[in-house]
């Protein structure tokens, strides 16, 4: 007679496969992991998986919403520290960068593998929704004190490419010192920041 698994034992073990997952995902890419190199990072039968999510695919979006999340966690704990919407925005982008460097396989799965069928996992496009939110909400604050003007989507995406990039460089290893992902970062802020306070020509 097949083991009743608790709510928790449940929860326990989609846990540890989507860490799995995870690392794998990451380093393979997802056409070079199988269900059955999953199970055995676990330690258990091939068809263990298939009791907890549909396939692949399924555990694929489970992770990258995980990671969606815990990205915007991140972001939106930043947006509470600091007195001013400036010192906020800091806060924001340096959480970013943290996130970033401190978990690249999560970072990679968020961004460089494209999600089969997207729309059919409604956790994941809540997840991402969530953390692209997170890279404006400050921007609104600023918009509303006059301390920058604009279209706060098209500046967010703005900063969201120049500390995308350099944390890529980063990650691909291409950078040497004295150059790394905080010090690029921190000096392509300080001038978009300029060039957004900067009269018109």
């Amino acid at each position: 007679m097949p083991r009743v698994l608790t709510n928790e034992a449940v929860d326990e073990f989609r846990e540890r496969l989507v860490d799995a997952a995870e690392r794998l995902f990451a380093q393979h890419g997802l056409e070079a992991v199988t269900m059955r190199q999953l199970a055995a990072a676990l330690g258990v039968s091939p068809m263990t998986p298939y009791r907890y999510f549909a396939d692949k695919e399924a555990i694929l979006a489970a992770v990258r919403a995980r990671a969606f999340n815990r990205h915007a966690e991140a972001l939106e704990l930043a947006l509470e520290h600091g007195h001013t919407p400036l010192e906020r925005a800091n806060a924001v982008g340096r959480a970013y960068l943290d996130f970033a460097l401190g978990h690249p396989e999560a970072y990679k799965l968020m961004f460089d593998i494209k999600q089969p069928n997207e729309a059919a996992h409604p956790e994941l496009v809540e997840a991402g929704a969530r953390s692209r939110a997170t890279m404006t909400a400050h921007l609104l604050a600023m918009i509303d004190d006059g301390v920058v003007k604009g279209d706060p989507d098209l500046i967010g995406h703005m900063f969201w490419s120049a500390l995308h990039g350099a944390i890529q460089l980063q990650l691909a290893g291409m950078l040497s010192p004295p150059f790394d992902a905080k010090r690029l970062a921190g000096e392509i802020m300080r001038t978009l920041w300029l060039g957004l306070n900067a009269d018109p020509v």
